[in-house]
C-alpha cells in the first residue's frame, strides 16, 4: 500500500473544504456530504470554524484510491491564517490548488501558486463552481495561464457552463486539439520528445504523452488543470483519477534512521499534547524513546501512544513508519516546527512573511492577567507566530498578528474555549532595527562601574539583508566555562529583541571580542561563596549593558514592512485615487490603461493597507479590486517610530542597574 499526503489549497471560498467533503464522500468515507454553511463538514470541526464558515486550523483525513492511502490536508484560505499553510507545506507530497470559476485567480491563489513552485510541490489544479452563475472555462484557464503559470493544460472541457447541470467531459487520446496542446507543453521540457515530436513526422503515440504528462507533473513541471463543481459532483471522478496517476506518492525507508517532522499541536480531551508528525524515514513505536528538537533545543520523551489516519480518522497503531503521517502522545515539551529523530542542523523553514501587525490584549475584568497568559501561551503552542510579548513593567501582553480577521478569531477562541473576555488595543505596525555601522564595548569584571564579577567585550557589525542574527566568538573556547559561554549567548539573543528603539534587531553579527571570570572560591573551611566567585547570573546581567552600549556606538536604522499592491479600478477614478495614495504613503509606479479599465501597482506601507481597503470602494464606485501582500522591509523616511520597552531598559545604565541589583540582593 502505497501513501500520498495531499494538500488541498486556494483562496478564500473558493471551494475547499467543500472539494474535501466531495472527496471523502465519493471515496465512500462518508455516506452524507457536509456543508460548510450549515457547519457540518468533516475538516471544520472547530466551533468558531462552523459558526464562522471558514477554515482556522489545518485538518488531516484519509481515503483510499486504489492502493493508494490519501492523507489529505484541508488548509485555510483566509491570509490571515497562511501561518497554518507554511507548515503543511514541509509535509506534502503533492497538492490541489482549488481556483473558483467565478472569481478567477484571486490575490491569495497567486501566492500559493508562486510557493508550491518555489518548493517544487507537483501541483493539479481545481476549477471549481462550473455550476454557478457567472462561471468561466476559457477565460479562467488563460488567466491561470497569464498569472499563474504557462506551464497549464485542461484535462477536459464543460458542457451546461453555469447551469446545475453543467458537467466536465474529459479530453480523449483521439482528440487531436487536446493531443497537440499536450505534445507542445510537454516537449517545451523535454528535449528527446521534442526531438521525436519534431523528426518523427507523425503524432506522438498517446501512451508516451501519458508518460511524460506523469514525469512532469511529478517534478513539478506542468500543472493538469480539471474542471467540476465539488457542490454537484461534477468532474470530481476525473480529479481523484489525476491524484492517483499523476502525483507522486512517499518515499522513505521504514527501516531507516527515525526522521519527520511536526506540522501540528493540539490539546487532547485531557489537557495533553498531541503532535502531528509527518514521518519521512524510519517507524516509531509505541514506547520509544524519541529526541526532538530544533534551532538548538533538544528534547526528548517517551511516546505513549500512536494514530495514524485510515479511511477518513485517526485510529490507534502500535506504530507509524516512513511515508504516514501519525499522532504521538507523550511528548509534552515538543512544538511545532521540531524535528523527531534526527534533530542535529535542523531549523524550522519559512515560506511566507512573518505577521507585521502586534496588537495588546486586555482581559476584562484586568484582574484574569494570569489566565490570559496561560490561555495563550496554549493558543501560541498551535500557533508559534503568534510570538508573545510579555511587558512586566505595564502588565500587558501583546500578539503578533497577520490581520484584523486573526484578532477577532482569537478574542472568540479565549471567549469559547477558556471563559476570557478581552479586547484589543488599536492594531500597530511591527517594524525592524538594522546596525548602520559597527559599534564596540567592554566591562571589566568588578571594576567601576562595573558591579559584577564578570569582563565582556563585544561587537556588533552590520551583515546581509536577510540573514538575521549570527553569534561568533574571537575569544579562546578554553577561556571561561562553556556554562558561561551558553550565558553571554543566549542573553544576546534575548537582548536583541528591543533594540534602541524597541524594535527587534536583526541582520548583525555579534562578536564577543572579550572575556573574565573570577573561579569558583569559597572562604577557609567553609561552602561556595558567589560574591567572590562569577556565576551565569554576571553575565546574563552585564551582557545587556555592553551589547546596548555597542549597539548604540554602531546605530541602527528603523525599517517598516512594506507591501506590493496590485489595484484594478475603472480608469475615470485613476484621478481620484492617486492622491490617496500619496497620503497614504504608497509608491504607485505608472499606471496601465486599458479601454475603461486601469492597473495601479507599487509598494505601501503595510500599515496603511487596512486604511486604503477601507476607501476603496468609495473612490472605485465598488469596482476596485485590491491585491497585497508583504514584500520587503524600507528605511523609515521621517519621524522614527519607536516601540515602548518591555526590559529595565540597559540604555539607562542607572535605572537598569538599580533594579538588577535590587532584585539580586532581594
Amino acid at each position: 500500500m502505497h501513501t500520498l499526503n495531499l494538500g488541498i489549497l486556494a483562496h478564500v471560498d473558493a471551494g475547499k473544504t467543500s472539494l474535501t467533503e466531495r472527496l471523502l464522500h465519493t471515496a465512500g468515507v462518508i455516506d452524507e456530504i457536509g456543508s460548510v454553511d450549515d457547519g457540518n463538514t468533516r475538516t471544520d470541526s472547530l466551533a468558531l470554524e462552523r459558526q464562522r464558515g471558514i477554515t482556522i486550523k489545518s485538518a488531516v483525513v484519509s481515503f483510499t484510491i486504489e492502493d493508494i492511502t490519501v492523507n489529505l490536508i484541508d488548509t485555510p484560505g483566509h491570509p490571515d491564517f497562511i501561518a497554518e499553510v507554511e507548515r503543511v507545506l514541509s509535509v506534502l507530497d503533492g497538492a490541489v490548488l482549488v481556483v473558483s470559476a467565478v472569481e478567477g485567480v484571486q490575490a491569495q491563489t497567486r501566492v500559493l501558486m508562486r510557493t508550491l513552485q518555489r518548493l517544487r510541490i507537483p501541483t493539479l489544479v481545481f476549477v471549481n463552481k462550473i455550476d454557478r452563475g457567472g462561471a468561466q472555462d476559457t477565460s479562467t484557464l488563460r488567466a491561470l495561464s497569464e498569472k499563474l503559470t504557462p506551464a497549464v493544460v485542461a484535462m477536459g472541457s464543460v458542457d451546461g457552463l453555469g447551469t446545475r447541470g453543467a458537467r466536465c467531459v474529459p479530453y480523449a487520446e483521439s482528440d487531436p486539439g487536446f493531443t497537440t496542446r499536450l505534445t507542445e507543453l510537454l516537449a517545451d521540457r523535454d528535449d528527446a520528445l521534442l526531438a521525436a515530436y519534431v523528426d518523427g513526422g507523425a503524432p506522438l503515440p498517446y501512451h508516451r504523452l501519458r508518460e511524460a504528462l506523469v514525469a512532469q507533473t511529478g517534478q513539478a513541471l506542468v500543472h493538469p488543470v480539471f474542471f467540476g463543481s465539488a457542490v454537484t459532483g461534477a468532474g470530481v471522478d476525473a480529479l481523484i483519477g489525476g491524484i492517483g496517476e499523476l502525483l507522486p506518492t512517499a518515499g522513505g525507508d521504514a527501516d531507516g534512521p527515525v526522521s519527520g517532522t511536526v506540522f501540528k499541536v493540539e490539546r487532547g480531551a485531557g489537557g495533553e499534547k498531541i503532535a502531528y508528525v509527518r514521518m519521512f524515514s524510519g517507524t516509531v513505536r509505541t514506547r520509544d524513546r524519541l529526541p526532538f528538537g530544533c534551532d538548538h533545543t533538544r528534547g526528548e520523551g517517551k511516546v505513549t501512544a500512536v494514530g495514524v489516519f485510515d479511511h477518513g480518522a485517526a485510529v490507534g497503531a502500535a506504530s507509524v513508519g516512513a511515508g504516514r503521517i501519525g499522532k504521538l502522545w507523550g511528548l509534552g515539551d515538543i512544538r511545532i516546527g521540531d524535528a523527531v529523530g534526527a534533530t542535529d542542523g535542523v531549523t524550522a523553514e519559512h515560506f511566507f512573511a512573518p505577521p507585521t501587525l502586534e496588537s495588546v490584549v486586555v482581559p476584562s475584568p484586568p484582574a484574569g492577567r494570569g489566565e490570559l497568559h496561560f490561555a495563550l501561551s496554549q493558543l501560541a503552542e498551535q500557533d508559534p507566530l503568534i510570538n508573545l510579548r510579555q511587558d512586566d513593567i505595564r502588565k500587558e501582553v501583546s500578539v503578533s498578528l497577520y490581520g484584523e480577521v486573526q484578532k477577532e478569531v482569537i478574542q472568540a477562541t479565549l471567549a469559547q474555549e477558556f471563559g476570557i473576555d478581552v479586547t484589543f488595543r488599536q492594531t500597530t505596525t511591527i517594524c525592524l532595527e538594522r546596525p548602520a555601522g559597527t559599534g564596540c564595548a567592554f566591562e571589566v569584571g568588578d571594576k567601576d562601574p562595573n558591579p559584577f564579577l564578570a569582563t565582556i567585550g563585544l561587537r556588533v557589525d552590520p551583515a546581509p539583508i536577510g540573514s538575521g542574527v549570527a553569534y561568533r566568538i574571537e575569544v579562546e573556547l578554553g577561556s571561561m566555562p562553556f556554562s558561561l559561554m551558553r550565558a553571554v549567548e543566549e542573553t544576546v539573543g534575548e537582548t536583541l529583541r528591543q533594540g534602541i528603539h524597541g524594535w527587534p534587531v536583526t541582520d548583525c553579527v555579534v562578536t564577543l571580542t572579550h572575556s573574565g571570570y573570577w573561579p569558583r572560591q569559597s572562604h577557609s573551611h567553609a561552602v561556595f561563596d558567589k560574591s567572590m566567585s562569577s556565576t551565569a547570573g554576571d553575565f546574563r546581567n552585564l551582557t545587556p549593558l555592553v551589547l546596548m552600549t555597542a549597539l548604540k556606538r554602531a546605530g541602527t536604522t528603523v525599517y517598516e514592512p512594506m507591501h506590493r499592491f496590485r489595484l484594478e479600478l475603472p480608469a475615470d477614478t485613476l484621478g481620484p485615487t492617486l492622491p490617496v495614495l500619496a497620503r497614504l504613503r504608497a509608491v504607485p509606479r505608472a499606471p496601465s490603461v486599458q479601454g475603461a479599465s486601469g492597473v495601479l501597482e507599487g509598494e505601501i506601507p503595510a500599515a496603511r493597507v487596512h486604511e486604503l481597503q477601507q476607501q476603496l470602494p468609495a473612490l472605485t464606485r465598488g469596482e476596485g479590486v485590491l491585491e497585497t501582500g508583504f514584500d520587503s522591509y524600507r528605511a523609515v523616511v521621517g519621524p522614527v517610530p519607536a516601540r515602548p520597552r518591555t526590559d529595565h531598559n540597559p540604555l539607562n545604565r542607572k535605572e537598569y542597574l538599580l533594579h538588577t541589583v535590587r532584585r539580586i540582593t532581594g
